[in-house]
């Protein structure tokens, strides 16, 4: 399986041309799925602590027109997140799509932070907490929406519930990198599953510095089979998902409580 990540420019004016050479990137390696970064289409609300529910509105619609787009990176599954209002409720919702089946919504983020340019909280409500593997035509996979991945509990269940891939779409910023990349090994060992994640990347105009780097793990040691880069953004690497399952089989995967 041909599995894709990316560092993907947090200002919305470098969209557009970071968008075209992704679409020529998945149709040359002919990847099978692609792992967007968190609420990738607009910028980052969460950088002010002022919220402002017009500007919720106009990021959802934001991420409505890119996500019509997706077609241009068929046949592969794309997993990613986006803002939404759900009956008056605002909310950051991990989803695949397909297109046989477009978008599927699996997972609302539970956890979220509340300090200096991640004022996620005060942006949007809390997830339902319900944590349950999704099946794509392509792979079962679990959702660890950025800070999720350190709540470990839920990698362990993902792994025992026979997820092959853990995506972490994230929006980190460049001081912390490398305890990210930390925690996505500790998952993937935790689960038995290919830990996978892309990340927003650059600096921006209120004062956002977020650090890229997106990463393929792999699930028996934890050893990065790849990361990203500025000079380059996209990674794609054919992963075999039967390794995973195997990796289900061995220490410490089969020990139970």
């Amino acid at each position: 399986m041909k599995i894709t990540v990316c560092e993907f420019p947090s200002e919305p004016s470098r969209l557009e041309p970071a968008w075209a050479r992704l679409v020529e990137h998945v149709a040359k390696s002919e990847s099978d799925m692609v792992v967007l970064p968190e609420m990738p289409f607009y910028r980052w609300l969460s950088q002010s602590r002022e919220v402002d529910p017009d500007e919720w509105r106009r990021a959802v619609q934001a991420h409505d027109r890119w996500i019509d787009r997706f077609a241009e990176l068929a046949p592969a599954t794309v997993v990613s997140t986006r803002p939404a209002i759900d009956g008056g409720t605002q909310l950051n919702i991990g989803f695949f799509w397909e297109a046989a089946k477009g978008v599927v919504d699996v997972h609302a983020k539970r956890y979220l932070p509340d300090e200096a340019g991640f004022w996620e909280a005060s942006w949007y409500r809390r997830g339902d907490g319900d944590f349950s593997p999704a099946h794509t035509s392509k792979a079962k996979l679990g959702f660890l929406i950025c800070t999720e991945l350190w709540f470990t509990e839920h990698a362990r269940a993902y792994g025992q519930q026979g997820a092959q891939i853990i995506v972490c779409p994230r929006a980190t910023p460049t001081d912390t990198a490398p305890k990210w990349i930390a925690g996505g090994q500790a998952a993937a060992v935790i689960a038995g599953a290919f830990c996978l994640s892309s990340n927003l990347a650059g600096t921006t105009s209120d004062g956002g510095d977020f650090a890229g780097i997106g990463w393929i793990i792999e699930p028996e040691e934890g050893v990065i089979l790849g990361l990203t880069s500025s000079h380059d953004p996209f990674l794609t690497m054919d992963v075999d998902l039967a390794t995973a399952d195997h990796a289900k089989t061995t220490y410490p995967r089969y020990v139970v409580d």
